[in-house]
């Protein structure tokens, strides 16, 4: 297992490097300059100091390595010393917005909380709902209950979240006056009452995300289902005299899990993401926000970051996902 790991391991490094390579140079060569972010009133003398202190002037691939330090070297130095109040670094450079002149991984750690609390809980509780939907309308095939579960899944599935969110936004706040239409993105949760707003400004998004997961994982669980239902291996298990519950929950949901494991772990890095269009509707403040305004704003530093933050959760999760089928599948670990 640990040199299945290993080589899972040596295939991820080069690639993080080639995908950072591309995505520092299509954003660089994208238009847009900091000088367009920089006061027309600042003196000439500043606004060449200013470029300076941000990198701007010096050659591209200059720009790429100082980068790739401040991202690998720099930022863990600072989290390092903001956990053990140590002071490696001091003194030493970090990314810099464009636009607000800090930096880009304080605005990502203010961010981060309210995409994780909307954005996780909605994955969360998408995963907790579609695999026991998938795991029985496979089972029971063509009921009454597969046949909800199909309609509704299709529903989740092809609606966009953006038109869900804005119907549900229709319905219970505008009409029905249930739940906020704007996410308080300023509310601190210190008693019941505020723990209560809390919870009704996060239904509705946490309801639009979670259905279109839940029925996007869901449909992959029941295919797998059926295709593993039908295998000799289950016929045997039966036939050795083993409950029906044995021969489903611990030989074909393990199998059938395989598949889905790609499919959940890929969309964990979403999470992070967040989930752009909803936060658009709903205003949640949070990473899809930030990487919008960066875009607009132009904050080249910004985009790059946050991209390539995006680019590293793919890949560490597609290596988790290759871990797991070694420990749900050993044959794998073999190929």
């Amino acid at each position: 297992m640990l040199t299945f790991t290993l080589r899972r391991l040596m295939f991820a490094i080069p690639t993080l490097l080639f995908i950072s390579l591309l995505i520092f140079l299509l954003v660089d060569l994208a238009p847009g300059s900091p000088m367009s972010q920089i006061p027309l009133t600042v003196p000439p003398e500043v606004r060449q100091k200013i470029m300076e202190a941000m990198g701007a002037n010096e050659p591209v691939f200059v720009r790429y390595f100082l980068w790739l330090k401040q991202f690998f070297v720099v930022e863990p130095l600072v989290l390092w010393d903001h956990w053990w109040g140590t002071d490696f670094s001091a003194g030493l450079q970090r990314i810099v917005s464009w636009q607000s002149r800090s930096p880009v991984m304080d605005i990502v750690v203010q961010r981060l909380p309210q995409t994780m609390t909307v954005i996780g809980t909605s994955y969360v509780l998408g995963v907790l709902i579609a695999l026991p939907i998938g795991i029985y309308s496979a089972y029971r095939q063509y009921s009454w209950f597969d046949q909800i579960g199909t309609f509704i899944a299709m529903i989740g599935f092809s609606v966009p979240t953006f038109f869900t969110g804005l119907v549900l936004i229709l319905v219970f706040a505008v009409n029905l006056h249930w739940f906020p239409s704007i996410y308080d993105t300023s509310l601190r949760v210190t008693d019941w009452t505020s723990f209560l707003q809390q919870v009704k400004q996060m239904v509705m998004p946490v309801t639009v995300l979670a259905l279109y997961n839940a029925a996007q994982i869901s449909r992959y669980m029941r295919s797998s289902m059926l295709e593993n239902l039908g295998q000799d291996y289950v016929r045997t298990a039966r036939a050795k005299g083993l409950t029906e519950r044995v021969v489903v929950l611990k030989h074909v949901v393990r199998n059938s899990m395989i598949p889905v494991v790609t499919v959940i772990a890929l969309g964990i890095p979403g999470i992070f993401a967040g989930a752009i269009i909803t936060e658009q509707v709903f205003r949640v403040n949070g990473i899809g926000a930030l990487l919008i305004g960066a875009i607009q704003g132009s904050d080249l530093p910004t985009v790059q970051t946050l991209t390539f933050i995006f680019a590293v959760l793919i890949v560490l999760f597609n290596l988790i996902a290759d871990i797991l089928y070694g420990i749900l599948d050993p044959r794998i670990r073999y190929d």
